[in-house]
């Protein structure tokens, strides 16, 4: 077997190289761990919006059938007017007759 024999000048040269590779494995593992991070907390985020989503979309029904019982409500007291004006109308006109007959 022969012997490999390499200079100081190949072997920094290899370990500068070694060192560099380290501290890109480092650096992408402190990346990684950040956009997980990252990740985690707008997963979180999307989460809580859901929940606010979900929770104005049930206000959003309650407002809308308050409105339609203020509507029914409305159409009701008109239906009531119309109703008293008939009775007072009546009543105006029976008082006249009983006018009339005195």
């Amino acid at each position: 077997m022969a012997a490999a024999t390499i200079s100081v000048d190949e072997f920094q040269a290899l370990e500068q190289k070694v060192l560099q590779t380290v501290e890109l494995i480092k650096k992408e593992r402190e990346l990684r761990a950040a956009a997980e991070l990252r990740a985690h907390q707008m997963e979180s985020e999307r989460a809580e919006l859901l929940s606010a989503n979900a929770a104005a979309m049930a206000e959003v029904a309650e407002l809308k059938e308050k409105l339609s019982a203020s509507h029914e409500t409305a159409g009701e007291l008109d239906a009531l007017k119309r109703e008293r004006e008939g009775v007072r109308q009546r009543v105006e006109a029976m008082l006249a007759q009983m006018d009339e007959l005195l």
